[in-house]
């Protein structure tokens, strides 16, 4: 079972030698033409929320920092390695990241959350026992604001296609895929893939631009930075609010691109958020 890596994972946040960096696993892109046997795979919503690990004893998210939910919200959680993503329904990531970051909770606030489970890691279990694992776990807890995902599976990609447009079409940021017969481990993997109608990605901002016209006096456009050095505009993405306040020179951010141009930086650049560890 988890409870040896469980142990060593809890001893090292609570010594202060986990660096702030619980082992999580990240996705890699899906790409057809290299994950073809869709049937090794099961298949989830991908929630557009805050990445939470609970540690048996507290939420962090993967960059290592606390979220501090009411008591009642993680009293029902047992002490076990979970892994998921604090949500509210589709399309409200700004309001959700306005309640996950306030350090002391709003009760009303937060009885719009869920923890949504996606994993009960286990790095000596494949994923499709991990899954009836969590789903078992949850089932008993008989929680209203703890949800098991559940997972699909297809056999061919016209299944698959066809649950990605209608999960798109409803407002769901994409799909995930979880290689059945995987372990988990820490780090980028090729187990675990997202699929999107479009690709994201993170940089830092550097500079901000000025607007014009009717944006005068407010964010025209933010410079920034990406870990490998490439720097651009992003001038699309913005709501009013945020052309007003918007994210700091320093903070990172995430937005979404359609492929590269010919120059090799990112296509149809547009903010998407603010990453909330900031």
């Amino acid at each position: 079972m988890i409870k040896a890596t469980l142990f060593t994972f809890l001893t090292l946040i609570s010594t202060g030698l986990l660096a702030q960096l619980p082992p999580v696993q990240l996705a890699n892109v899906y790409d057809e033409t290299k994950h073809e046997d869709i049937r090794q795979y099961l298949v989830s919503e991908k929630y557009d929320g805050v990445r939470a690990i609970w540690t048996g004893k507290q939420f962090v998210t993967r960059q290592g920092n606390s979220i501090n939910p009411p008591d009642w919200f993680t009293a029902p959680l047992p002490d076990i390695w979970l892994d998921g993503e604090l949500w509210t329904k589709r399309g409200q990531f700004s309001v959700l990241s306005g309640i996950v970051r306030t350090k002391i909770p709003n009760d009303l606030q937060w009885q719009t959350v869920t923890y949504q489970v996606f994993d009960m890691p286990d790095t000596s279990m494949p994923f499709h026992r991990r899954y009836q694992n969590y789903l078992s776990l949850i089932t008993k807890l008989n929680s209203p604001h703890i949800k098991a995902v559940k997972q699909y599976q297809f056999s061919d990609n016209q299944q698959l296609s066809n649950y990605f447009n209608q999960v798109t079409k409803q407002g769901g940021e994409g799909v995930m895929l979880h290689l059945a017969e995987a372990k988990h481990t820490t780090g980028r993997s090729s187990a675990l893939l997202k699929l999107k109608p479009y690709l994201d990605a993170e940089a830092l901002v550097i500079e901000h631009l000025p607007g014009k016209g009717k944006y005068a006096g407010m964010l025209g456009a933010l410079k920034v930075q990406t870990k490998q050095g490439l720097t651009f505009s992003i001038g699309t993405g913005f709501s009013d609010k945020e052309r007003k306040y918007p994210p700091a020179i320093g903070a990172t951010i995430t937005y979404r691109y359609h492929g590269y141009t010919k120059n090799g930086l990112p296509r149809f650049a547009s903010f998407l958020r603010e990453r909330p560890e900031k």
